[in-house]
């Protein structure tokens, strides 16, 4: 088993930070990707949106809505990833969702529960 917890979300200012993190403890013997999806409101039925990932040798990936406000990192030793948002958006209010690739006798993702963004004045 794979627990996902996600931290970090909450009310941010336009033009503000927030920071997301999270950490993945359970038993498995590897963690390739981690990354962030995010699910924005009315699209509850949708595929959620890719915000950024992060493989073991730390090649990231980004959304192309990110632009360069957000950065995706990695603790390995603290199976941690963190989601550093800055200069916010309203438009980027979503839960989002913390995704682990870990190896656990197979390769399988593991999601978070989800963590509330709203960026509003």
């Amino acid at each position: 088993q794979v627990q996902i917890v996600e931290s970090g979300g909450g009310l941010g200012q336009p033009g503000g930070s927030l920071r997301l993190s999270c950490a993945a403890s359970g038993t498995f013997s590897s963690i390739s990707v981690m990354g962030w999806h995010r699910q924005l409101p009315g699209k509850e039925g949708e595929r959620r949106e890719l915000v950024a990932t992060i493989t073991s040798s730390g090649s990231t990936n980004y959304g192309n809505f990110v632009k360069g406000r957000f950065t995706i990192s990695r603790d390995n030793a603290k199976n941690t990833v963190y989601l550093q948002m800055n200069n916010l958006e309203p438009e980027d209010t979503a839960v989002y969702y913390c995704n682990v690739r870990a190896f656990s006798g197979e390769w399988l993702p593991y999601w978070g529960q989800g963590t509330q963004v709203t960026v509003s004045s």
